[in-house]
């Protein structure tokens, strides 16, 4: 994950695994830096991300509603996440291709956000 904006940013990401669905966050990522968020070949042909602009506020965000939480969190599950004590944001999706490494580049909001392989 690149953030090629002058703000710190934080990522959550969704995907599935074996066991089904899964959230994750918070990766804090400082401005102009690129962090590996999960090591190894990717596992999985769809991730889905939601990030906050910590510094202008904002967001890049999409239509597949994922759970979250304030703080650091690993949530099994994507179902009812406001009665299960969770908030609920919308990811969008990122489609690697069944590639074994893939790049997403956050950029200002006035661009969208750019995947590339």
């Amino acid at each position: 994950m690149c953030n090629l904006t002058a703000s710190k940013v934080g990522v959550a990401l969704g995907y599935r695994d074996p066991q089904g669905w899964v959230t994750e966050g918070w990766w804090d990522l400082t401005p102009k830096a690129c962090e590996t968020l999960l090591k190894g070949a990717l596992a999985a042909r769809f991730y889905y991300v939601f990030a906050v602009d910590y510094t202008r506020g904002g967001e890049w965000s999409g239509r597949s509603l994922m759970c979250t939480k304030d703080s650091e969190f690993t949530i099994r599950g994507v179902e009812d996440c406001l009665a299960r004590g969770y908030d609920r944001n919308g990811f969008f999706e990122v489609d690697t291709g069944e590639q074994k490494s893939w790049t997403i580049q956050l950029t200002d909001p006035n661009q969208p956000a750019a995947p590339s392989p």
